[in-house]
């Protein structure tokens, strides 16, 4: 089974009332760096919105860059 990397960037967080859940969206990075202009030639365009009502799981998430892993699911 093989994976895919892209990397990608958190472009907004959005929170969303007393209950810590929100909004994260993650666009492509682009070539700012040697590695970067690698990863947007093979994805120029993209985005992942991610609604989440895990507290945890939404403070995970802080702006910068992120590697997804995309594995096919059994």
């Amino acid at each position: 089974m093989s994976t895919v990397r892209a990397k990608f960037n958190v472009a907004e967080i959005t929170k969303y009332g007393n209950a810590g859940g929100g909004k994260v969206v993650l666009m492509p990075v682009i070539g700012n760096s040697e590695e970067n202009k690698e990863f947007w030639k093979m994805t120029p365009s993209g985005k992942v919105e991610l609604w989440i009502d895990n507290p945890e799981a939404m403070a995970a998430f802080d702006f910068g860059e992120y590697y997804l892993d995309f594995t096919k699911a059994e």
